[in-house]
């Protein structure tokens, strides 16, 4: 079995940020999901964000749910294959409610470009295309 990240969010309403998550191409898993309580959004086979509700998310949290309106919980990054794809996941967000571009975009050169985003719950997702062979042309050990 392929290594796995679980990025465990929570969120106000489950229902509505899996809807829009699936804008951002994921698909729900219903065999991980309870209606209300948890959504599992998978992204790839190594990638699945867990959408939990407040009080569901604060069994497994040692701490206080942060403010993620206020405070800064995680940065979230999802490669795309293009610079195209990044405008065309960021465009689908602010379809499904999001916010874009809490900062300019980011690009250097022909090498890298980043976009960023905030969910329905004010979770910061970065998308980002890298060409990874012309960012490591030159560096030591490339």
């Amino acid at each position: 079995m392929p290594r796995m990240i679980f990025v465990n969010l929570p969120v106000a309403d489950v229902e509505r940020a899996a809807g829009f998550y699936a804008a951002l191409g994921a698909e729900r898993d219903a065999r991980f999901s309870q209606p209300g309580t948890a959504a599992a959004m998978v992204f790839s086979d190594a990638i699945v964000v867990m959408l939990l509700s407040h009080a569901h998310f604060a069994h497994f949290a040692p701490r206080p749910i942060a403010d993620a309106r206020t405070a800064t919980e995680v940065l979230i990054c999802l490669s795309e294959e293009s610079r195209a794809a990044v405008d065309a996941r960021v465009a689908r967000a602010v379809d499904a409610g999001g916010r874009a571009d809490l900062r300019a975009p980011q690009a250097m050169g022909e090498m890298m470009y980043s976009r960023n985003l905030e969910d329905l719950d004010g979770h910061v997702i970065e998308l980002m295309w890298m060409d990874a062979a012309a960012v490591t042309q030159g560096q030591p050990g490339a």
